[in-house]
């Protein structure tokens, strides 16, 4: 069975196609996975979401237009939404070494996962695209509550990122 999945991934991949997935719908347990973050250190997702309302968002590639200007309007609002007690994690298939790069050059204040096996993307349901060579996360966001999804986008936004949120956020109240 994995040989097959893995088979119609590749032939996928090949062709350019989006890798269709079911992500976590409202109501549903957040999963309890570990991680790597830009440092290189593991970080594990549930001693996060213990600490409060977590955003869990998913972008393509680091560095590109679309992802630098949804993280930079996440930093831009951050003292905002994390005075609301919100914890930021941004999630692509990128190594710790480009989310590094990242995270510094932007001045982003929060974790970014470097989920270059794609566990992480799987776990939370979200679909692969590909473009070329790369195998990348489709733009999503997850919020957390009480270790379950309480809000999600699947059509994330990028420079209105914040302000979605922020909307989310004021919903959960």
């Amino acid at each position: 069975m994995i040989r097959l999945l893995t088979t119609l991934f590749v032939s996928f991949s090949i062709l350019g196609l989006t890798v269709k997935a079911d992500p976590l719908s409202v109501g549903a347990p957040a999963p309890q996975i570990t991680a790597i973050d830009q440092e290189g250190k593991p970080i594990q997702f549930e001693d996060v979401y213990a600490k409060g309302i977590t955003l869990v968002y998913f972008y393509p590639k680091a560095g590109t237009a679309g992802c630098t200007a949804e993280a930079c309007s996440l930093r831009d609002s951050y003292e905002k939404l994390h005075a609301s007690g919100l914890q930021i994690i941004g999630v692509s298939r990128d190594n710790a070494g480009a989310q590094k790069h990242f995270q510094e050059e932007n001045k982003l204040p929060f974790v970014l996962v470097a989920d270059t096996d794609g566990k992480v993307a799987e776990a939370f349901g979200v679909p692969m695209m590909t473009k070329g060579d790369l195998v990348l996360a489709s733009r999503q966001s997850f919020i957390v509550k009480d270790g379950k999804i309480a809000w999600n986008s699947l059509k994330a936004q990028t420079k209105g990122s914040a302000d979605e949120v922020q909307k989310a956020l004021d919903g959960l109240k």
